[in-house]
């Protein structure tokens, strides 16, 4: 605290020589004048002494025969009429100072912990249509009421709270595990399982119900495999009653499953002139500032580039700077070749056969061809698979075509996405 009351006030650093150096220390004592740090060097000291004993050393000197000199000079009183001459030095420090004054009084960032239900996007919404977001003043903030509406509109929270914590906003809450009870609505007792294709039952497993098929029985598409209504019999042999299950089992069924697909002769593909014009832009939260600019090309993507110095993330500011780079380019057609064709095809149907095995199908025969119509390639594939099946229904229910995997009449085999190049990156314009 003294060290800095000293720099305050102003200090310098003197060298004393003459007729009686130790004369005049002493007559400085007297006069209540401060002196420290003093080293000797031969005939001569050196030694610091405030701003304010400097202006009477003169008759102190004068009357002991000592010469005084000024060395270095310290203290606020030397540095402000140099900062002040720093006329755009000192308005960068003033509109500094200004900035984390004023930003001081925002919300820059908002911290969730604790949802494992509760997704972020969902918690942004939230927070979003109750007009709480960053870069917003934290006098607008009602925390008490921000707490009581997270309650309110999440049930399976079951405790939140919210803090400030300098220009970070802090939310953390604690859900339910329990099971939230929900109106169920009430359906008619009993399920039966039935097939969603057509084709020969390989084996089955019955867990709960009654089985209606065995293995090698053909069946249909909505056939029933296993019914829920079970008999139950009297002591002669005569029915009594039917209790309802849901029925339950492992069926093995084995039938055809077709693919199709087709590639187009030709293809668009991206190539890039060389030509690129930057433009660069700042972002503070969800404002946006960019240099004005006119569309630089015909036909261009753009290349976005952000970043964020670490000054702002370890305060929680969202101020970034970054830039767009516009590349233009220009859509040339190409043809496949047969060897090209063949490549793309071949991968679409490795492609189904994938998936058709990471849903547990087993293929045993399979048939592929590739052939042309007017203006594409064309892929058709015949699988001899077998499959678990079976689809839950209430008793005596229709079985709906879109929840079975059973094409309705008139619609097509969906088509997997059409690659117009193996080697061509996806951007958008």
């Amino acid at each position: 605290m003294i060290e800095f009351l000293k720099y305050v006030r102003g200090y310098l650093r003197i060298r004393v020589w003459g007729f009686s150096p130790e004369r005049f220390m002493n007559l400085c004592s007297n006069k209540d004048i401060l002196l420290w740090d003093i080293v000797r060097d031969g005939e001569v000291y050196y030694m610091n002494i405030t701003l304010k004993g400097f202006f009477k050393l003169r008759p102190i000197a004068k009357k002991t025969g000592i010469r005084v000199a000024v060395l270095q000079r310290y203290g606020l009183p030397f540095f402000l009429p140099k900062l002040l001459k720093r006329k755009v030095f000192l308005a960068g420090l003033l509109l500094t100072v200004a900035f984390w004054i004023w930003s001081s009084t925002h919300i820059w960032d908002i911290e969730l912990e604790g949802n494992y239900q509760i997704t972020q996007d969902v918690f942004n919404r939230f927070l979003k249509d109750n007009q709480v977001s960053e870069g917003m003043r934290k006098e607008l903030l009602d925390i008490e009421e921000l707490e009581k509406e997270i309650r309110r509109q999440f049930p399976q929270v079951t405790w939140a709270s919210a803090k400030l914590d300098g220009t970070k906003l802090r939310i953390s809450i604690k859900e339910n595990d329990a099971p939230i009870l929900t109106d169920v609505e009430e359906k008619t007792p009993g399920r039966d399982l039935v097939s969603q294709y057509q084709g020969t039952v390989v084996s089955i497993m019955v867990r709960s119900g009654v089985p209606v098929v065995a293995p090698g029985d053909v069946v249909e598409f909505g056939s029933v495999l296993v019914e829920g209504k079970v008999p139950v019999y009297n002591d002669d042999s005569t029915l009594r009653e039917y209790i309802y299950v849901d029925a339950d089992a492992d069926v093995i069924l084995e039938h055809t499953q077709s693919f199709s697909d087709t590639l187009p002769f030709d293809y668009i593909k991206k190539e890039y002139t060389g030509r690129e014009e930057k433009r660069y832009y700042l972002r503070l939260g969800e404002k946006e500032w960019k240099m004005p600019e006119d569309r630089p090309f015909l036909v261009y993507d753009s290349l976005i580039r952000e970043s964020r110095s670490l000054l702002f993330q370890k305060l929680s500011i969202p101020f970034y700077t970054g830039s767009y780079t516009h590349r233009e380019y220009q859509n040339v057609e190409y043809v496949y070749t047969l060897d090209e064709a063949k490549i793309i095809l071949i991968q679409k149907i490795s492609d189904y056969i994938e998936s058709l095995e990471e849903k547990g199908v087993q293929i045993i025969e399979k048939d592929v061809k590739i052939d042309t119509n007017i203006d594409s390639w064309v892929v058709t594939g015949e699988f001899l698979v077998q499959e678990p099946v079976g689809v839950s229904i209430e008793i005596g229910e229709a079985v709906p075509p879109g929840e079975t995997g059973q094409p309705e009449p008139g619609e097509a085999d969906e088509p997997l996405e059409e690659e117009s190049d193996p080697s061509e990156a996806e951007e958008s314009d």
